[in-house]
């Protein structure tokens, strides 16, 4: 079992045709569970901070999601913007073409833009988008994240695949202690969500985290 369970949630609802009644209810059941924090697309955080005020869940906004391809330029616009709305912490997607091509120093510079422009308490996790990587481009990847100066390298978007427990493994390995790893994209089940954290991820990304955390209560007795 793992302790404090709720607490590992980035609690998320990031679909194009999201309204606000999805974002008052994603709110509600943050707040009932004590997740770690919400995660949401940008216009939506003036809102989900009036919601939340006062609780201590974090907002967390995304950057070039979740295609990726975005300049540089619109990828700090957002990511600032997102913040001065509200947002604790920023989710944004390295540029996929870059890193397929192997061009991994632009990928590294334009994360230093992103966080260079942010206030030093706001946490920038990097989506690396993993299912489109081979496991060599994971660790080059995970390397300019940490270079770029981010706090966490983050799996997926979900949109192209989801979380691993072998690419977590090789993202905590790469990491060597100097960021933390996020997994998420298509994480439905407790037992895939242990498998998860025991292989060394300290976020959880999920859409089903109030289902999650419902199976991880044992059956009442008889």
């Amino acid at each position: 079992m793992i302790d404090n369970l709720n607490r590992y949630f980035d609690h998320s609802v990031l679909k194009s045709e999201i309204a606000l009644a999805d974002i008052l209810r994603l709110c509600q059941e943050a707040r009932e569970n004590q997740f770690f924090g919400i995660a949401i697309n940008p216009c939506w955080v003036a809102d989900a901070k009036r919601e939340l005020i006062g609780t201590g869940i974090k907002i967390i906004s995304v950057s070039g999601f979740p295609l990726s391809a975005n300049r540089t330029d619109v990828k700090v616009f957002e990511a600032v913007r997102g913040v001065e709305d509200g947002a604790d912490e920023i989710d944004m997607v390295a540029n996929v073409g870059w890193l397929v091509s192997g061009e991994f120093g632009r990928v590294e510079r334009e994360i230093f833009e992103v966080r260079k422009n942010l206030p030093a308490h706001t946490i920038l996790k990097v989506i690396i988008e993993a299912p489109k990587l081979a496991p060599a481009a994971q660790v080059e990847a995970t390397k300019a994240v940490i270079n770029g100066g981010a706090q966490f390298v983050k799996t997926a978007t979900g949109f192209f695949g989801g979380a691993t427990v072998e690419t977590v493994k090789r993202l905590k390995q790469a990491a060597q202690g100097k960021i933390k790893v996020k997994a998420s994209g298509g994480i439905r089940t407790f037992k895939e969500t242990v498998a998860l954290i025991e292989a060394g991820a300290d976020r959880i990304g999920s859409s089903a985290s109030v289902e999650i955390m419902k199976e991880s209560r044992p059956a009442p007795a008889r």
